[in-house]
């Protein structure tokens, strides 16, 4: 155990905690037992680190990664209940998902280590895979996703933005204080600010490698897949950063990576769990009921600009930046008549141009517009509703985690 005991200390020493991400005081710490789970890189693993740092000490807390090589001939069941034995009483467990047979010995964790508390980090495909031991009633699930443009500012330029609701966004009480001209920050963000790392000289190889690595490593080994198979993934995400957004054909999909149509579902909706695509559905009726998928998307402009190679569609990174930052806090559908509905808002998104038409029939309908720094009547400015409370609302679920 001294071997993790090192590695906790030499990553606690390399943690930057200069912000925190907008999760951290979203989470009900004094829960026994709570899962963390996002995509690739958005940083889970720093904000567990920066608790740790801050509120914890070293004498009664154990930070480890599931992927360490202790547990080539430990058990982590094993390694907690040593640990609360000598006193122990909170266990961080990072990238749970590296681990065979995770789900039945953190159940075994929380039903015999009662003084214990364990939170973990995973993947957010592990909404989709079935555990083999029900944790529903015991561990929470937090959904992180990548920063907001009110956190891009925070971190890349000290700015702090007020955080605001959809109604105040809508109302035009949209401000950066400090910032005369926000257009030029939000190109910047659309190309490289959705991820904590988008800063780093290299940030498109390594936006590269996320993307490749979720696609051939993440999902394949959630789902059981064969490395086949996640080449399958890769290709069908290249078929979709060329078409996106587009209104899926699952037969032609099929047909051009020689899987079923229904393979393609199943795939569309990992791909979607593990933060690589979006699917923007009809409006269904049913509690929790999944309409039918109308068009796919990447999932953020991030992963466009890196996919496009210089022929990105300014009308698809408008429009999948909309989708990405309303989705967090709202549930968006398609329109009828437009591009979007929120609470039956009707939203037609596009450029400084564009015109009433396509919302003429909408009861309450709003052209939301890129170039442009204020709102007006019901015109809203594309960057002002990525300073909205949509990236700051905690979604606590229990799920088969």
């Amino acid at each position: 155990m001294e071997r993790l005991y090192e590695y906790m200390n030499r990553q606690l020493k390399s943690v930057n905690d200069e912000f925190h991400r907008y999760m951290y005081d979203k989470i009900n710490w004094g829960n026994r037992m709570l899962g963390l789970v996002g995509p690739r890189g958005v940083g889970k693993t720093t904000l567990f680190l920066q608790r740790i740092k801050e509120r914890h000490s070293t004498d009664d807390t154990l930070y480890v990664s599931a992927e360490h090589m202790y547990f080539a001939n430990h058990s982590l069941y094993g390694l907690a209940e040593e640990f609360f034995k000598n006193g122990g009483k909170y266990l961080f467990i990072d990238e749970v998902h590296k681990y065979e047979g995770w789900s039945r010995e953190l159940k075994l964790m929380y039903d015999s280590l009662p003084g214990l508390h364990v939170y973990f980090t995973g993947s957010s495909v592990l909404d989709i895979e079935k555990g083999e031991a029900d944790l529903s009633r015991r561990a929470p699930k937090y959904l992180m996703q990548g920063m907001s443009f009110r956190e891009y500012l925070a971190v890349r330029h000290g700015v702090h933005a007020p955080c605001l609701s959809l109604a105040d966004i809508l109302a035009h009480k949209e401000e950066i204080p400090g910032v005369e001209h926000p257009l030029p920050l939000f190109k910047d963000y659309l190309r490289c600010g959705y991820y904590p790392f988008g800063d780093d000289e290299q940030f498109d190889i390594e936006l590269g490698q996320v993307i490749t690595r979720t696609l051939e490593v993440d999902i394949p080994q959630f789902a059981g897949m064969t490395a086949a198979t996640g080449r399958k993934l890769k290709r069908l995400m290249a078929i979709v950063s060329t078409l996106a957004p587009f209104k899926p054909n699952m037969t032609s999909l099929g047909s051009q990576i020689q899987v079923s149509r229904n393979n393609v579902e199943d795939y569309l909706l990992y791909m979607e769990k593990a933060g690589m695509v979006a699917q923007l559905r009809t409006n269904a009726g049913g509690l929790g009921a999944l309409g039918k998928t109308e068009k796919v998307y990447l999932d953020n402009t991030n992963i466009l600009y890196n996919l496009s190679e210089g022929s990105e569609d300014i009308g698809n990174v408008r429009e999948t930046f909309f989708f990405n930052q309303m989705r967090v806090g709202h549930k968006v559908t398609a329109s009828k008549i437009s591009d979007f509905e929120i609470d039956g808002l009707t939203f037609e998104v596009g450029g400084k141009n564009k015109g009433q038409n396509q919302i003429a029939e909408a009861k309450r309908g709003y052209v939301v517009k890129d170039d442009i720094e204020f709102s007006y009547g019901n015109v809203i400015a594309l960057w002002a509703l990525a300073v909205s409370y949509t990236h700051l609302r905690a979604h606590e679920t229990r799920s088969n985690l």
